[in-house]
């Protein structure tokens, strides 16, 4: 790291500085110029983290030299796709699409979506049995029976399940049935949780939360990495802005700049992101051309019906065109589905 001092630090303020460094093990190295002095530290980064450099008197800011998400980061290497029931998100060649249910109602309601949005070309199944909601009032999930039903519609179509996961509690009936564990964007510093699914044998689908930057989003993959699950997936799925015509303003920013920063797979939920059916599939097309390695997408047989967030679930049959036009903008930028 390196600190730079405040201009009027005097020359006591600075030998405090270099003592300090130095008893921490660490290496100075004293730069003077004309109106404020810079200071290296050279070391270890295990005995450089850690440590309050920033509250010693005449320091102004502290400079970090490597990214705080080590594990997450791009190191040169082709990154390595991340296996969902043997669905492979990442190849750089082939889109995954993933759809479902925003909540688990019934057995019939699942196999029916299951099937269909196996046949227009999904690969995964997502589906809610545990629902984190604005209101305790609200549906919260059908718990253990929804996933008996997820399980069940896996059995008939061969979709492997992603489900979403809350409480550390649940973790291990969550993993007897699910093939991909979901941190919703209201659990994504929830660390308990992260450290908990970081030693799953599950692989993790992480969504931004509301309000978190991108650099927040990769320190919390970060300790879900460092916990030793290497099997993450990044999920932009909207942001917290000032507009309020959409649910969210999704932030197609991010895809490119988690590509170019992280070696883990990108996901994009313009469902969430957008919240409106009828503009979700342009907002599908925009991910694709954007470099995003799989789509999230809710599909409901009777969106009037749902129990939880019909209004931007797709028809079986609207999912099914947006496939199709999904394919074309796929190929367009040297893809496929």
């Amino acid at each position: 790291m390196i600190l730079i001092t405040q201009p009027a630090v005097t020359d006591a303020q600075i030998d405090h500085i270099v003592a300090r460094i130095e008893e921490f093990g660490l290496r100075p190295e004293v730069m003077r110029g004309a109106s404020r002095v810079v200071i290296g530290v050279l070391g270890p980064e295990e005995l450089i983290r850690g440590k309050s450099l920033g509250a010693l008197p005449g320091v102004e800011s502290v400079v970090p030299v490597s990214k705080a998400y080590k594990l997450v980061s791009q190191n040169g290497a082709a990154p390595p796709p991340v296996s969902i029931g043997g669905v492979a998100v990442g190849t750089g060649q082939r889109i995954v699409l993933i759809s479902g249910p925003c909540s688990v109602e019934s057995r019939p309601q699942v196999l029916s979506i299951a099937a269909a949005v196996k046949k227009a070309g999904a690969r995964v199944l997502r589906g809610g049995a545990f629902k984190p909601r604005t209101s305790p009032y609200s549906f919260q999930g059908l718990g253990e029976d929804g996933l008996r039903c997820l399980a069940e519609a896996r059995a008939e179509t061969g979709l492997p399940i992603i489900t979403e996961i809350m409480d550390t509690r649940d973790l291990p009936v969550i993993e007897k049935y699910a093939d991909c564990l979901q941190i919703g964007a209201r659990s994504m510093q929830n660390f308990a949780l992260l450290k908990e699914v970081g030693r799953s044998r599950l692989p993790v689908l992480l969504k931004r939360g509301l309000s978190a930057s991108i650099n927040e989003l990769l320190m919390s993959a970060e300790y879900v990495l460092s916990e030793g699950n290497p099997n993450v997936l990044l999920c932009e799925r909207g942001i917290r802005t000032f507009e309020t015509m959409t649910r969210n303003t999704l932030d197609l920013n991010a895809v490119p700049i988690l590509k170019a920063k992280t070696r883990l797979p990108v996901v994009v939920d313009p469902t969430h992101g957008i919240g409106l059916r009828d503009f979700i599939p342009q907002m599908s097309l925009a991910a694709i051309a954007a470099g995003a390695d799989a789509l999230m997408i809710e599909v409901h047989d009777e969106p009037e019906r749902a129990w939880s967030d019909g209004e931007q679930a797709l028809q079986p049959a609207v999912f099914a065109d947006l496939v199709g036009r999904i394919r074309a903008v796929a190929q367009a930028v040297g893809r496929d589905l």
